[in-house]
């Protein structure tokens, strides 16, 4: 008995729709929405480890692909950059506010061509063209107050009368950070909110915050220069770099500039002595070609952002999270949190 063959028209079919399944995956994809997880606490309390957050492209306009030749849905491994295409963005440029939730490409990954840079999720706390200066911790835009407190959180030591036992330490989350004395010394990464209940407490005898002091000079910080005495907690003033701003070069604040000349706006420069040299001719400014912005963690004292690593270029930009669209806790409960999904993000 001579087996069937299967209906050539029938397998054309099923090839055909899942050709244009495909299709409509990776566009919807590339240039409208994405479901990313976050990965680290440097948004907590505002996403959390295991949440799930959905990326709206639209919100500052769909780039369009840079790197041609790439496998889909693999966002590093596997491209060619023999083809390439400039920075084209639909909409024109993004409009980007501050205190946005912005999803980009990590800007010092210099190996990698920009759409295939990590994802990173910050806030953004500066656009082109504001001052920004932290003091004591807290950002000012154009020397007024623009934090607001209820949505961060920072490390802080704690004295305590008794021991904070286990069940303590649960019912209040305290899960980043722990004991650091005999004496009942602790440091806690903690809320505003948290930390006003804390206080309450009779036991609780010292709550205050870790905050480095002013010219304590990090050289971790950027722009890793001992002419800039900065730190975490204390920074700036520093000026956002404006498309269209021209700029004053010279050997002291070229460090500012130097990655923003050299790796986003991809020219050649070369210090002989006092002297700047931009492709090749001799430079006393520069005129910024694209804006660029300062992004920070919630979590204040636990987040590599701006502060590090300086500031992220406009072409850098992917989305605005929207909500969680599921979120489940592998490191403390251990379960999926019923109540973060589709939860709108502010």
């Amino acid at each position: 008995m001579k087996k069937k063959l299967p209906n050539i028209q029938s397998l054309k079919e099923w090839l055909k729709a899942i050709s244009i399944s495909f299709l409509c995956v990776l566009f919807v994809r590339s240039f409208l929405f994405e479901i990313s997880p976050v990965y680290s606490p440097s948004m907590e309390k505002t996403l959390l480890t295991g949440d799930y957050m959905l990326i709206n492209k639209l919100s500052y306009g769909p780039r369009l692909i840079r790197t041609l030749l790439s496998t889909p849905f693999i966002n590093q491994r596997f491209y060619s950059d023999i083809v390439t295409l400039p920075y084209i963005r639909l909409f024109g440029e993004p409009d980007v506010k501050r205190n946005d939730i912005v999803v980009f490409n990590f800007p010092k990954e210099f190996d990698y061509p920009v759409d295939h840079r990590t994802y990173f999720v910050k806030r953004c706390v500066a656009i082109p063209g504001d001052t920004l200066t932290i003091i004591d911790g807290l950002v000012y835009i154009n020397q007024q107050l623009s934090d607001n407190e209820n949505n961060l959180q920072y490390n802080y030591h704690i004295k305590s009368e008794k021991v904070l036992d286990s069940s303590f330490v649960a019912r209040y989350s305290l899960y980043e950070g722990g004991k650091i004395s005999d004496k009942n010394d602790y440091s806690f990464t903690l809320t505003k909110t948290l930390v006003d209940t804390l206080k309450s407490k009779p036991f609780i005898s010292v709550i205050e915050k870790n905050n480095e002091k002013k010219d304590m000079w990090d050289e971790y910080v950027f722009p890793e220069n001992v002419h800039y005495k900065w730190n975490v907690d204390n920074y700036g003033p520093l000026v956002i770099p404006k498309k269209g701003a021209q700029i004053n070069l010279d050997t002291t604040n070229l460090c500012i500039y130097k990655d923003i000349i050299t790796q986003f706006e991809h020219n050649t420069l070369v210090v002989r002595g006092d002297s700047i040299f931009i492709n090749q001719t001799y430079c006393t400014s520069y005129q910024i070609q694209q804006n660029y912005y300062f992004m920070l963690g919630d979590n204040r004292h636990n987040s590599q952002d701006s502060r590090h690593w300086g500031f992220v270029p406009e072409d850098h930009i992917i989305g605005k999270t929207s909500c969680i669209v599921f979120s489940k806790d592998e490191l403390y409960i251990k379960g999926i949190r019923w109540n973060r999904c589709f939860k709108l993000i502010e």
